[in-house]
């Protein structure tokens, strides 16, 4: 039995993590962390320096920004510079026009901008941007998650928020919307159960904030669907040739609605998507599935909230002990969260829940995470093809069971070693993949 005190610190925990996006979150944070730093500044910079983490390069080397038409870090960059808005967080850019672009492209053309890797601090989600102007200089960084700042400097005073001051040399406290996650929040106490009990048994009214992420993520698919972006996996399945060999299942649909959309995002459309845990990706996949299944099952509106809030909040748990960023493929975690609601959208148990992230973990574990980027919607189709079948295979009371490879009895354990392998099975993993990303001969 879930108490009251719980219930209000998870329904924080959801609404601190389900979060609006407007683009790949990793270029956007560089952005906001850079706008941050103007902002402190108080003019347009003269040069700005960068220090970043392995994993925020990673994924912001090969994906759109979004209203832009191109990719990469320097144009985030420079519009972070030039029209961020940092009291929209991961909707900095919102105010991007073409007017904007040409502007950052002239910025980019005057060499004002180095980007270097971090290699002193572990966190894989790290950056430090260092603006100067006029014999002025203003720093900020953000650690961990993906809006965090957790140093802000002007010259010689370092502020921690909006109006406090902290001496020389310390670190400022957290940000005001540091995710309750990082400081010793809900997460520690979560368990597969605690979700699933959570989403079932609170008052319906109060879980109905959700919905919000249906309708932004139905906008991005139906972005993807309407115009070309990125590979168009999403209107390739809704093409003739996709129809004649996938058919008109609810199976294609649900694979192709959500693949419409991460097509949209990665390419850097201009829509909003409703995040989870600082990933738009995973948002549409912790979303879409569950969305689309539960109107085809023609599900009512209460068991469709209920769904999602066990599809996103099972994301949030996992990624918990994950962390923001790693070598595993966030559709992983997000697909789990997809099986959990298309579980409970079919009418199952949480022993068929528990079903579904067993037959999950023995599939998926270990997708590599090889930067953000259009062929990302290949990886979510994946992941929500195997979401979809390891339900079917839980409502029949089939799952992987404790005798093979990494899954055991205690489905909270099943989960903590798909993130122990993430996190730190991967890691050598990890550094591998980036070598290759940057040490290959462009032709």
């Amino acid at each position: 039995m879930i108490t009251k005190e719980e219930k209000l610190q998870i329904l924080q925990l959801i609404k601190e993590q389900v979060v609006p996006a407007i683009g790949c979150t990793e270029p956007i944070a560089v952005a906001l962390c850079v706008a941050k730093a103007t902002e402190l500044l108080g003019q347009k910079p003269e040069h700005i320096e960068l220090r970043l983490s392995a994993n925020i390069l990673k994924n912001a080397m090969g994906v759109g920004i979004p209203g832009t038409g191109m990719v990469g870090l320097p144009i985030a960059i420079a519009l972070g510079a030039l029209i961020g808005r940092p009291e929209l967080e991961l909707e900095v850019l919102r105010d991007c026009n073409r007017e904007a672009v040409e502007a950052g492209k002239a910025y980019i053309a005057e060499d004002r901008m180095h980007i270097a890797l971090e290699e002193n601090d572990p966190d894989k989600l790290f950056i430090n941007v260092i603006v100067t102007a006029d014999g002025h200089e203003a720093e900020a960084r953000i650690k961990t998650h993906h809006t965090n700042f957790v140093l802000l400097r002007k010259d010689k005073e370092v502020r921690g928020g909006e109006n406090s001051v902290c001496p020389e040399g310390n670190l400022a406290p957290s940000h005001p919307h540091t995710p309750a996650s990082s400081n010793n929040a809900p997460s520690t106490f979560l368990t597969l159960r605690k979700v699933y009990d959570f989403a079932t048994e609170t008052d319906i009214d109060d879980l109905r904030f959700i919905l919000e992420a249906k309708r932004l993520n139905e906008g991005a698919a139906e972005a993807g669907l309407r115009e070309n972006y990125g590979h168009q996996l999403g209107k390739t399945m809704c093409s003739p040739l996709g129809r004649g060999i996938m058919g008109d299942s609810i199976f294609s649909k649900v694979l192709s609605v959500t693949s419409c959309a991460c097509d949209a995002r990665m390419a850097g459309a201009m829509v909003p998507v409703m995040s989870n845990s600082g990933s738009g990706n995973q948002g549409i996949c912790a979303t879409m599935p569950v969305v689309v299944f539960s109107k085809e099952n023609h599900n009512t509106e209460e068991e469709l909230i209920r769904a999602l809030i066990i599809s996103n909040l099972t994301a949030i748990y996992i990624k918990q002990s994950l962390g923001a960023l790693s070598a595993l493929c966030g559709c992983v975690v997000a697909s789990t969260g997809s099986a959990c609601g298309i579980t409970y959208l079919m009418g199952g148990t949480y022993e068929q829940m528990c079903y579904s992230v067993k037959n999950m973990v023995a599939n998926l574990t270990g997708m590599i995470c090889d930067g953000a980027k259009p062929s990302c919607a290949l990886k979510l189709t994946s992941g929500v093809s195997t979401a979809v079948m390891s339900a079917m295979l839980a409502m029949q009371h089939k799952y992987v069971s404790s005798v093979e490879g990494i899954i055991e009895d205690d489905v909270d354990r099943c989960i903590h070693n798909l993130t122990a392998i993430g996190s730190k099975g991967m890691d050598v993993t990890d550094r591998f993949v980036l070598d290759i990303m940057t040490h290959k001969k462009n032709k």
